[in-house]
């Protein structure tokens, strides 16, 4: 499985920085999910989400990353 990040108003892969891709072949592979999520809030990027894709199936898993970004931040408020 392959773990990368792909903007949603273009469907551009994210490579390298300020280096994105049409191929996800050529997308960074994040070590895990929570990474990638990380990253993109870290740095702020908009617009975003986090692609599992999977070499044996034909189908790819989709998580908009601003909807885990609103969870993770309402969770942090309950914990407070």
């Amino acid at each position: 499985m392959r773990i990368v990040v792909q903007k949603t108003t273009n469907g551009l892969y994210f490579s390298d920085i300020d280096s994105w891709s049409r191929s996800s072949a050529e997308a960074m592979d994040f070590v895990c999910s929570s990474a990638a999520i990380e990253f993109c809030m870290a740095n702020k990027l908009e617009d975003m989400q986090i692609v599992l894709k999977f070499e044996e199936q034909n189908y790819d898993i989709v998580l908009a990353v601003d909807a885990i970004g609103d969870l993770a931040e309402q969770w942090r408020r309950v914990r407070l």
